[in-house]
């Protein structure tokens, strides 16, 4: 079974920015079975999905609330997929949730989802305020 162990967060200004790691680790783990993401969660709102990437089939997906400020990437060799956040603003506020689907595109793991076969990291806090 994968394990998803998530850090880099804390508190940051508006304006500055943050890189959330998550390390992915499984016996016989390959980046290429999976689509992986980030969601969010805020206080007293709904869970969001933020951004995914899939090399299962070459995409990638962007909330809009965080085109054009957020860049996710992975790297196969550490087993680690990266959430680049820059120019945060206070409402980016939340607790970020690595998540990862089995043989799923970007699409399928942000947008239309197959919760059954998730599988959820424990959380990191984001906390932007001056």
């Amino acid at each position: 079974e994968i394990h998803l162990a998530e850090s880099g967060g804390g508190l940051v200004q508006p304006g500055g920015s943050l890189r959330l790691s998550c390390l992915a680790s499984a016996s016989g783990f390959h980046f290429d079975d999976y689509a992986l993401g980030w969601f969010r969660q805020a206080p007293g709102k709904e869970q969001e999905a933020v951004s995914c990437i899939s090399t299962y089939d070459g995409t990638n997906y962007y909330a809009d609330s965080v085109k054009g400020r957020f860049t996710i990437s992975n790297d196969n060799a550490k087993n680690t997929v990266y959430l680049q956040m820059n120019n945060l603003r206070p409402e980016d506020t939340a607790v970020y949730y690595c998540v990862a689907l089995p043989e799923g595109s970007s699409f399928t793991l942000c947008v239309s989802r197959y919760k059954a076969l998730e599988v959820w990291g424990q959380g990191t806090l984001v906390n932007v305020s001056a």
